[in-house]
């Protein structure tokens, strides 16, 4: 297990803060992980063993407690006999029946601080949002980075290319357990299957009662296969309708929506950065984890330039960027990434190869007049070759956090 210092860092401020926390993200991303990982730096300092209760809710034995009043009055009785601060740690909260109403109770009634785990965006909308505002905050926890990922190999002990580590996570992503199962391509396709069934039958199909299955199926990897390519959902609706399935942008649009809140996808809008404004044109989506895309369509290796632009977008949101695609007198720039009062602006290619090809990268950038910092990010190239204050920087290295904000 490594310590994933990423986001005990955004947690640690807040430990035994009367704030609730909460880690959300798509399921097996690493949730309940990061939550064991906060309970033992939270007994490192000074917490007891007995002052804990955990509840895991996607475990059948936790059943009979996925009634509110079922939950308060278990962890009332757990709470009583506890000295001192307690500290509830709920996992998959969202299977518990007006669970909001039951963690307000908690911070009102009880000496607790309040972890909980959700595979929902919509977790914090609603009433939830209404008894806890101003108490609580939440930070969503992303599936390995290749940077993590060498963390594994080095806690092991064991030898590894970096380069061949490399090609593993271009193929079948950042899922936890894939380490586990040492990137087996069989094993590690069989997961991720399961993974995406289970999100989709969970956290889309049972919580938005959708009842079209197929086209949901559909709409899903028409998105996956196009990764990275800008389409609305009218586009979509018009290219079903050449395969004779017709159906509403508004129902395509429904579906997407509820893949976003399941964190299967996310939704890069596009940006003038002449006008400052966001477009209302075709927006470009990528997977939480680009080894789903390998286990439900192939082609990670083939559609390179796809897969790193995915892996690209996700590490940006990561580093706590919120990341949209740039548009400048007609050129694309790949992403535009903002913090707070920090910018840059970066392009994703597989490799420079031909003065056409590093001319058509370096472009789009050079054309924008303001101080913030540019990176092309390419794969295969080596040699340096930055110019006209445009970073170059090998992918490997930036996912290692090298060279780069």
């Amino acid at each position: 297990m490594i310590k994933r210092e990423l986001y005990i860092k955004k947690i640690r401020p807040f430990f035994n803060k009367n704030l609730v926390k909460i880690l959300v993200g798509m399921r097996r991303s690493g949730k309940s992980v990061m939550m064991q990982l906060v309970k033992d730096e939270l007994i490192e300092t000074g917490a007891a063993e007995n002052q804990f209760v955990y509840i895991n809710f996607e475990s059948e034995k936790n059943a009979r407690l996925k009634q509110a009043e079922s939950l308060y009055r278990y962890i009332s009785e757990k709470v009583e006999g506890i000295i001192g601060k307690a500290y509830i740690m709920l996992d998959e909260v969202q299977e518990v029946e007006d669970w909001q109403r039951v963690i307000n109770s908690f911070m009102v009634d009880f000496d607790a601080d309040i972890y909980i785990t959700g595979s929902n965006a919509k977790l914090l909308s609603g009433e939830f949002a209404t008894y806890l505002a101003g108490r609580y905050i939440e930070i969503v926890i992303y599936p390995f980075s290749f940077s993590e990922v060498l963390d594994l190999y080095k806690a092991d002990h064991r030898d590894y290319n970096e380069n061949e580590v490399f090609l593993e996570y271009l193929q079948f992503g950042g899922m936890p357990f894939l380490h586990e199962i040492g990137y087996d391509p069989e094993a590690s396709g069989q997961y991720l299957t399961d993974i995406y069934n289970s999100v989709i039958l969970k956290d889309v199909v049972q919580r938005n009662n959708i009842r079209d299955v197929e086209l949901l199926d559909r709409i899903i990897k028409f998105i996956i296969s196009n990764v990275g390519s800008p389409f609305s959902s009218k586009s979509i609706s018009d290219y079903l309708k050449n395969e004779q399935r017709a159906v509403a942008p508004e129902t395509v649009y429904n579906y997407i929506s509820a893949c976003e809140n399941a964190y299967l996808f996310h939704r890069a809008p596009k940006q003038n950065l002449i006008g400052k404004a966001l477009l209302r044109t075709q927006d470009k989506f990528f997977l939480s984890d680009h080894g789903i895309r390998e286990a439900i369509y192939g082609n990670n290796r083939r559609d390179v330039e796809r897969t790193l632009e995915n892996i690209v977008y996700m590490e940006l949101l990561r580093r706590g960027y919120k990341v949209t695609v740039g548009s400048i007198n007609g050129k694309e720039i790949d992403f535009v990434a903002e913090n707070r009062n920090e910018k840059m602006y970066v392009q994703v290619t597989y490799v420079m190869g031909y003065e056409d090809t590093i001319t058509g990268e370096f472009e789009p950038l050079t054309a924008i007049r303001d101080n913030y910092p540019k990176f092309v990010i390419s794969m295969l190239d080596e040699i340096d070759m930055s110019r006209d204050g445009i970073q170059h920087v090998n992918i490997r290295e930036f996912l290692k956090g090298n060279r780069i904000i």
